[in-house]
């Protein structure tokens, strides 16, 4: 009687832990803020300017010179990435060619469980040209909720809410000019 009794009691704590860890295992919020996550800094000078970093080591999306950043949640292994790729670097290109844009919003992908080999490979096959950080652990996976790919976040950077998701969303997108007017509409872009 008293081994079922612990076997009930032990049984309990596992289900309510694991209900608390599912519990906050939810994609950001648009009005909430990005969870604190810290990102391999990429190798490649080009996008550490990009991003307005030097060195080595980690990074924050707060340290990015922008104000705003849109975060892609991707992996070279989801077909849904691969076929959203091309439309992802029209959006950097409209971004890019755009002088009242251009150092105002950033892009970065996250490669979910993609080691640095991988990411190099989605970038070189579907010529990405922003900066792609992987996460062979999926420890950021975790921290945005686990989500589906491609899932894209907007962070706004400036003002009082730094790190103020304005934008949290599963899905890539076909129409990224109409995209993109949102992104500004909401990160208040000026």
């Amino acid at each position: 009687m008293k081994k079922r009794f612990v076997f009930i009691i032990v049984m309990m704590i596992t289900l309510v832990s694991t209900a608390a860890m599912a519990a906050t295992a939810q994609p950001p919020e648009v009005g909430s803020t990005l969870p604190e996550m810290k990102l391999s800094k990429p190798g490649d000078s080009g996008d550490l300017n990009y991003l307005g970093l030097s060195g080595s080591g980690t990074f924050s999306v707060d340290q990015v010179r922008a104000q705003a950043v849109i975060v892609q949640i991707f992996s070279m292994y989801c077909p849904y990435c691969q076929k959203d790729a091309p439309n992802v670097n029209r959006l950097y290109g409209l971004m890019e060619k755009n002088p009242n844009l251009k150092s105002k919003i950033k892009i970065l992908g996250i490669g979910a469980g993609n080691t640095q080999f991988e990411v190099a490979t989605f970038k070189k096959k579907y010529k990405v040209e922003f900066p792609l950080i992987p996460d062979p652990d999926f420890k950021i996976h975790k921290i945005v909720g686990e989500v589906r790919t491609p899932y894209f976040m907007v962070v706004k950077l400036n003002g009082p809410k730094k790190l103020n998701v304005v934008y949290s969303r599963l899905g890539g997108h076909e129409n990224v000019e109409a995209f993109l007017a949102e992104v500004v509409k909401l990160a208040d872009i000026k």
